[in-house]
């Protein structure tokens, strides 16, 4: 299916260029510029953090969260920083960020409330596994995939009627977005994700680990691909808006591929289930319909 003829399909780097970009607060921005340099450490993180009192409040909220589960209130910056780590507290503000510049485009099936639901799961299950294979760039993998599609609003906002078009055609995931985008663009939400993360002056490391979320490969074990893999599993989970999950038979192979015995899929998703459960609130995100644990299940059965 194209939905724009080849003669009108627009240039994304154009299309981004053109593009009112709203500017990151400059806490995130002064967070990463300390990022650049490990001499910093917790005390010097919490400045740029306690010269903004909505930011305070918000990462106190999130240290004292469920999901880190300490035993008494944490109620300074600084300790939160020194316990949940700095990459942590780090990536928390840059997100946080991010999404309060993302809009709501109001295009056809599309649902922002669903995205935030899709793009946290996602995060969680991407950092599960990193964690279980060890990797050191957990918090990266974390960050990179919560916001693998931070660009289909700004995209929906921008092409709205051809958007509406495309999303309706994803027939509930039985055809992938990026697919579609390629046929009607020549381009997908992931390379123009990478094109704003590079606008926005944010690490490379996110650029070149959500670029290819949409057709990477999700077996690839290389080390140095891991990150990217790990990415591209998360983004075969269902979305929160589909009432099937097309795509669970290839999540499962590329899952047992990557995870070999480490983990079951059941108990995988379960865990992430648990976690959504408690970090969902500090977000203010809604639950799905339907757990990732549910809609496994209901896969399995239609099999």
């Amino acid at each position: 299916m194209t939905v724009v003829n080849d003669s009108a399909r627009p240039d994304l780097q154009h299309i981004l260029t053109a593009t009112q970009l709203a500017a990151l607060p400059q806490s995130a921005i002064r967070l990463l510029e300390l990022a650049r340099d490990t001499c910093f450490g917790p005390a010097d993180y919490a400045v740029p953090i306690e010269a903004d009192p909505g930011l305070t409040g918000q990462v106190l909220k999130f240290v004292n969260s469920s999901y880190f589960g300490f035993s008494r209130k944490i109620s300074s910056v600084k300790a939160g920083i020194s316990l949940v780590g700095v990459r942590t507290i780090k990536n928390f503000v840059l997100w946080n960020a991010v999404f309060s510049l993302v809009p709501n485009p109001r295009c056809g099936t599309f649902d922002l409330k669903g995205l935030w639901q899709d793009s946290l799961r996602r995060a969680l299950f991407a950092r599960a596994v990193a964690k279980l294979l060890g990797l050191k760039s957990t918090e990266e993998v974390f960050t990179a995939a919560l916001l693998q599609d931070m660009a289909v609003p700004l995209l929906a906002k921008e092409f709205t009627q051809a958007y509406a078009k495309l999303l309706k055609a994803r027939n509930e995931g039985r055809r992938r977005l990026s697919n579609l985008e390629n046929e009607a663009f020549g381009w997908t939400h992931g390379q123009a994700a990478g094109l704003l993360v590079r606008a926005w002056n944010l690490p490379e490391e996110f650029a070149v680990l959500i670029e290819e979320h949409t057709g990477g490969n999700a077996d690839d074990k290389k080390p140095a691909e891991l990150g990217k893999c790990i990415v591209a599993l998360s983004a075969l989970l269902p979305s929160a808006a589909d009432s099937f999950w097309i795509e669970c038979s290839q999540w499962e192979e590329a899952f047992g591929r990557i995870c070999l015995s480490l983990a079951t899929p059941d108990g995988l998703l379960n865990q992430v289930d648990r976690e959504f459960a408690e970090f969902a609130p500090v977000l203010k995100v809604t639950a799905p319909r339907r757990s990732l644990a549910e809609s496994h299940q209901e896969a399995l059965e239609l099999v």
